[in-house]
């Protein structure tokens, strides 16, 4: 009984920096989604341009236009706080890592956030204005765009298209845990060539092949970038 108090009493003080840092991970995202949600009318705006703005879109709700603000909030509060967020986590991890695992966390994060980054901006510039007129105008039947939708298929897309942009991180950490090398993946390349085209294939949301190879394209160049990641993750590795 003794023993199970000294190590609660041991573990105490991080516990209480763990709850500092969530609170305020919490804060800050709490902070940016209410900045996002002040600026909801243009970022919503922006996400319409493809449809020719917010006045293509029509609501059948009461709550609607109140919902889709929040979502498009969550998603740029999302953003806006990542910064912090990927701070606060470096902060608590950092003191009980050793030198070499602290040079591979300040590598490792901010990368994290970049390609999430990324990910957002490609999926806003190069898939939503290719994507959205495809799926609209498919079989030539008129299409009424409804606001709640719409908004929950953009933010969703904007989100997952950032998600998955982060695979030379998970190739990173994997390669870490030596699950897999650089030398794996590197000989299995064409292999990796055809998984990226049916990932490309189920994730665009589209049939087209221009939107299929406009996914694929980034997500190979994330491959080979993968393989440098994973090179970089295996220094300083113990040999097999």
């Amino acid at each position: 009984m003794e023993s199970d108090d000294s190590l609660f009493a041991a573990f105490r003080p991080h516990l209480r920096e763990l709850r500092r840092r969530i609170i305020l991970s919490a804060l800050a995202f709490f902070a940016a989604s209410t900045v996002s949600f002040i600026f909801a009318g243009p970022l919503m705006e922006l996400l319409a341009r493809p449809v020719g703005g917010l006045g293509s879109l029509q609501s059948l709700e009461v709550t609607e236009n109140f919902t889709a603000s929040f979502n498009v909030a969550l998603l740029g509060g999302a953003i806006l706080a990542s910064p912090v967020i990927l701070y606060e986590i470096v902060a608590f991890i950092l003191p009980g890592l050793k030198e070499n695992e602290r040079r591979f966390l300040r590598f490792l994060l901010p990368s994290s956030a970049l390609f999430f980054v990324g990910g957002v901006l490609f999926a806003f510039f190069a898939l939503l204005p290719t994507a959205i007129p495809f799926l609209t105008g498919f079989m030539g039947i008129e299409t009424r765009l409804q606001t709640g939708p719409y908004f929950s298929f953009t933010t969703a897309l904007l989100f997952w298209i950032g998600i998955v942009f982060e695979l030379p991180v998970a190739v990173f950490l994997l390669a870490k845990a030596r699950v897999l090398s650089s030398a794996l993946l590197l000989r299995n390349w064409r292999i990796a060539i055809v998984v990226i085209a049916v990932l490309a294939m189920l994730i665009t949301p589209t049939v087209d092949p221009v939107n299929m190879l406009l996914l694929m394209a980034p997500l190979v160049v994330l491959f080979f970038v993968s393989i440098s990641f994973a090179k970089i993750a295996e220094r300083g590795a113990p040999p097999k």
